[in-house]
């Protein structure tokens, strides 16, 4: 399970000790936890995980994220023409309220699929919204649910912590290659995941050094356990542009269209970059992008008057926050976790290191990272990073789950 929460600076206790809240990040860690108690088989984890799901705190935090849930409705209504009249699937629908979207948006039917019990309660909100007629809800997965049909579009917000955490793309994949037509519309249609070296002395200051003088007290014997519990795992943590240290390399590249599921067993990636101040290096953060195909911006100002009341949205403002840092989808609406934008629910993924690195400014800062999917559960991940500056090497192994 992750240390950290998302929308605090840092969590300074271990990582067994749970914040209470009903997070995505704190239900996920539960069911982590619970995997983590015996020799689940694989029947038994996805249980787990999909039991995690079906409670309304999740659910919660992810519709009141502005950034995502907003750019997901955008999308939609960029691509109305494609989904009036046509079939949809919403992979991992949850309470339903992108396929609701789609169905205000005209399409003729919405296949809404999710193998949490939450489904029981997303085909009650279908019902409470009188489109019964139009959104189906299917309580299953993707492997087991039948669609007699060919569908057009797919849906699914399917991105993890890291992107790839959960490794929920899995399920689009298989429903791409099960019912989608050729040449159907996926939205998102692409992601990046980037990686780049970070200093924050705050975060290091608050859970470590805080040990060096308590009260007056010399308490650096636990410094040692200090630093395991804060840093061995991954963090869930909101940073700024302030604390990147270089700019950011692309870890992986996805095209939903084209993806297959062993390509991401296994994402290895190496970078060659120069410090841009002189800091302590503290660690490493990761963040990611999506991109909702093209996005012809001529078109804007004939679909913001096509817009029913019950779908509208500040597209103008939506769109030039999402695209004003992603000049490589200068064409496409985007939904970016970048630090320098606007916070989410994801927040940013920091890889701690037990002990700080001093770094130049122009000092260069090399190394590999390696994202390997557990074999105990591939919705873990096993992550190797190695990295050199300064004439030393080092080594971190880290486990997201």
């Amino acid at each position: 399970m992750f240390s950290g929460h998302k929308r605090a600076r840092f969590n300074s206790s271990c990582s067994s000790r749970r914040s209470s809240r009903n997070s995505r990040e704190s239900r996920l860690a539960w069911a982590a936890q619970q995997q983590g108690t015996s020799c689940s088989s694989s029947s038994e984890n996805d249980a787990l995980y999909f039991g995690s799901y079906a409670h309304v705190g999740i659910h919660e935090e992810m519709i009141k994220d502005r950034v995502r849930t907003e750019t997901y409705r955008a999308a939609i209504l960029h691509y109305r023409s494609t989904i009036q009249g046509k079939v949809v699937v919403d992979v991992g629908c949850g309470t339903g309220i992108l396929s609701i979207f789609c169905a205000l948006a005209g399409a003729k039917k919405v296949y809404a699929v999710d193998a949490s019990d939450i489904a029981v309660q997303a085909a009650e909100v279908v019902k409470a919204n009188n489109l019964s007629d139009r959104v189906i809800v299917l309580h299953g997965r993707v492997e087991e649910v039948n669609i007699e049909e060919e569908v057009d579009v797919i849906i699914s917000e399917w991105m993890g912590y890291m992107l790839l955490y959960e490794s929920m793309l899995s399920s689009v994949i298989i429903a791409r290659d099960r019912w989608l037509k050729s040449g159907g519309l996926i939205l998102p249609s692409h992601a990046t995941l980037y990686m780049a070296p970070v200093t924050n002395a705050e975060r290091y200051d608050e859970s470590i050094n805080f040990w060096r003088n308590v009260y007056g007290i010399d308490m650096s014997p636990m410094l040692p356990l200090a630093k395991q519990c804060a840093f061995e795992e991954p963090c869930i943590e909101i940073i700024t542009g302030d604390n990147i240290l270089a700019g950011p390399f692309i870890v992986k590249r996805i095209d939903c269209g084209t993806i297959t599921s062993e390509e991401l067993e296994t994402v290895t990636a190496n970078f060659n970059l120069s410090s841009l101040k002189t800091a302590p290096l503290h660690g490493f953060a990761l963040w990611f992008d999506v991109a909702f195909g093209e996005y012809t911006t001529s078109s804007d100002s004939h679909l913001e008057s096509s817009i029913d009341s019950s779908l509208s949205v500040d597209l103008s403002r939506n769109d030039a926050h999402q695209r004003k840092k992603c000049p490589k989808y200068s064409n496409s609406l985007v939904l970016s976790t970048a630090p320098e934008d606007a916070p989410t629910h994801w927040a940013q993924t920091l890889i701690y290191l037990f002990d700080p690195l001093e770094v130049k400014q122009d000092q260069a800062i090399n190394g590999s990272i390696k994202l390997t999917q557990s074999k105990e559960n591939s919705r873990f991940f096993n992550i190797h990073l190695e990295y050199n500056s300064g004439g030393r090497c080092f080594v971190k192994e880290s486990f997201m789950r």
